[in-house]
């Protein structure tokens, strides 16, 4: 099982992580991609990240914004280092799109 991470350590995520938020207890972040199918691309990318790290967001597709939503459900729900980890890789894949 996975630790929430804490108030400080949430907030060092979202200073270093500009774009990502804190909605109804979730991490989440609405990328605009260039068109559609660059944002189906960074999706594709998104997905294999989920798959290799066992940890996978929801994911909204609408024309070119795609919103991640990340929370460790076995965590209780709770917004842990595998979400950070997930998010920040997101951001580094979005480049380019």
């Amino acid at each position: 099982m996975h630790a929430p991470l804490s108030e400080a350590e949430l907030k060092a995520f979202l200073s270093s992580y500009p774009g990502w938020a804190v909605q109804d207890g979730m991490l989440v972040r609405t990328f605009e991609a260039s068109s559609f199918l660059s944002g189906v691309a960074f999706v594709q990318k998104v997905a294999h990240a989920a798959e290799a790290a066992d940890h996978h967001p929801d994911i909204d597709i609408r024309w070119r914004k795609v919103t991640l939503r990340l929370v460790t459900h076995d965590a209780g729900n709770a917004i842990t280092a595998l979400d950070a980890q997930l998010a920040a890789g997101a951001s580094r894949l979005f480049v380019g799109h």
